[in-house]
């Protein structure tokens, strides 16, 4: 596995973006580039609001944590977590200036409905990973709350997803690693993209810069 060090760590939050589409990934966390629209916008305001209190609040056996920095060196991701809650069970862990063991349960936020992909799910699994590899501790199961029906979904972060995982993130780090930014892959996704006039998708459907020199330059097609 090719190692980075650790101020270099890709974002966890990255995950989605490079389930979701390699070429977005890539503008954003390799080519810094960036544009809003409306779903962007609503998902940020939706993850303020779950940051908004960045500290522990008490309700019986649940104890919640907002904004909860979180890192794994075997995944080599960092990032935030939206809520993490600890649960009280025998199967966790000792907290500082808590009596019993706590169970973590994250729980990310996102906008809009659940997604026919499994990018969240893939995101909210990393986060579990990173914290069972700092609190050494099994973390079975999360949730994904969705904006518009209000409500969580319950993921089972069994092994499949976990697998998963590990493939995205190593192929993401090879990819940082070249600095490379994949070709566009037209989809259904791509009107919905903050990033459409960024990424020209649509370009694609042209000759690729090898086929139209082969067409134009004499004697170019003998050589290949």
């Amino acid at each position: 596995m090719s190692a980075l060090p650790e101020e270099d760590y890709l974002p966890l939050s990255g995950l989605q973006h490079f389930a979701f589409c390699r070429r977005q990934w890539a503008l954003i966390h390799l080519e810094r580039q960036w544009a809003e629209n409306l779903r962007t916008v609503e998902g940020d305001l939706l993850h303020r609001r779950a940051h908004d209190e960045q500290q522990t609040e008490s309700r019986g056996d649940v104890l919640i944590v907002r904004g909860l920095r979180v890192i794994s060196h075997r995944l080599q991701l960092q990032g935030v977590c939206d809520v993490v809650e600890f649960r009280r069970n025998p199967a966790g862990v000792s907290l500082a200036g808590r009596e019993g063991t706590w169970l973590p349960y994250p729980v990310e936020y996102k906008r809009g409905r659940p997604k026919a992909n499994d990018a969240d799910e893939l995101q909210l699994c990393a986060q579990a990973m990173c914290l069972e590899e700092m609190l050494l501790c099994a973390v079975p199961e999360g949730s994904l709350f969705y904006g518009e029906p209000r409500r969580r979904t319950r993921v089972a972060l069994d092994a499949a997803l976990r697998e998963r995982v590990e493939a995205l993130a190593a192929e993401m780090r090879a990819l940082y690693l070249r600095g490379h930014t994949p070709r566009a892959k037209p989809g259904k996704g791509c009107g919905a993209c903050s990033l459409k006039e960024l990424c020209l998708p649509r370009l694609v459907k042209g000759p690729s810069p090898a086929a139209y020199l082969r067409a134009h330059l004499p004697g170019r097609e003998e050589e290949s």
